[in-house]
């Protein structure tokens, strides 16, 4: 298979997972699985994947027009500050957690080598979004993020860097939920806090890659940004309708299947 069809798959799946909680790294991970792409190959680094995320983040911006304009004015400043204490909280966690795990692996590589944990992760994730949301019928809900829920939202990022397939969205969006926060303003948040995490992570990982003098593929990348950028937009678009008439128990529900078979599929 040639590198730009691969390019341009790899590209769709993450542009169309990224911010639905179904989780793009473990997708992507099944994708390359699924395409034969060797765990040394470019296409599976995090060099790659980080980049090809935050065009997907960057192209759906325009969708959160409203909550951005906001967010200069005096009145968005508490809010603009919860963001801001969310993403320290997430930096400040991920990066002790590289450094633990460079220590006793020897490497700071997260992306798993076997789908195991990505399956677990996934089915995991899926029965806690059917629990909560039966949990949650019949409870009222709030349009208002608290500092306890900024706080265990930046937390739970923290929880979805140390378990791939876990998904980022998913975490912060499960923990949001469970303490009342509302499926529009928490998967609003959720997005949000989205642009300055994976921004910060795709500028260490380059960053990283140019220390250690790494063959970065600039083409393919940046056709496989592109693509994603556009999934995004539209996946984005429809998510935001979803949510405003529909609770996350499907998703949840994909996410059990899904793990299930990657299980039988693991043995």
């Amino acid at each position: 298979m040639s590198v730009w069809l691969i390019a341009i798959i790899l590209g769709l799946v993450e542009g169309i997972t990224e911010f639905i909680p179904v989780s793009s790294t473990g997708h992507l991970l099944i994708t390359e699985r699924l395409l034969h792409i060797a765990p040394e190959n470019f296409f599976s680094s995090e060099v790659f994947n980080s980049f090809i995320q935050v065009w997907a983040m960057i192209a759906a911006l325009p969708l959160f027009k409203d909550r951005l304009a906001t967010l200069r004015e005096p009145k968005g400043r508490g809010y603009l500050t919860k963001l801001f204490v969310a993403f320290c909280i997430t930096a400040a966690g991920a990066l002790i957690f590289k450094g633990v795990m460079k220590k006793v692996t020897g490497h700071d590589e997260l992306l798993p080598k076997t789908m195991f944990p990505v399956a677990m992760a996934l089915l995991v994730g899926g029965v806690l979004f059917v629990l909560i949301e039966r949990w949650l019928r019949g409870r009222k809900s709030s349009a208002d993020v608290t500092w306890a829920i900024a706080i265990a939202i930046g937390l739970a990022q923290v929880a979805a860097v140390a378990f791939p397939g876990t998904s980022r969205s998913g975490a912060t969006i499960l923990i949001a939920l469970a303490l009342g926060l509302g499926r529009g303003p928490a998967t609003e948040f959720s997005f949000l806090l989205g642009v300055p995490t994976l921004g910060a992570a795709a500028v260490k990982t380059l960053w990283d890659a140019h220390k250690h003098v790494v063959v970065i593929e600039w083409a393919p990348m940046l056709l496989a940004s592109a693509v994603a950028s556009v999934a995004s937009f539209f996946a984005v678009r429809w998510m935001i309708r979803y949510v405003s008439t529909h609770t996350f128990t499907g998703f949840g529900l994909y996410r059990i299947v899904a793990g299930v078979v990657l299980l039988l599929a693991c043995r």
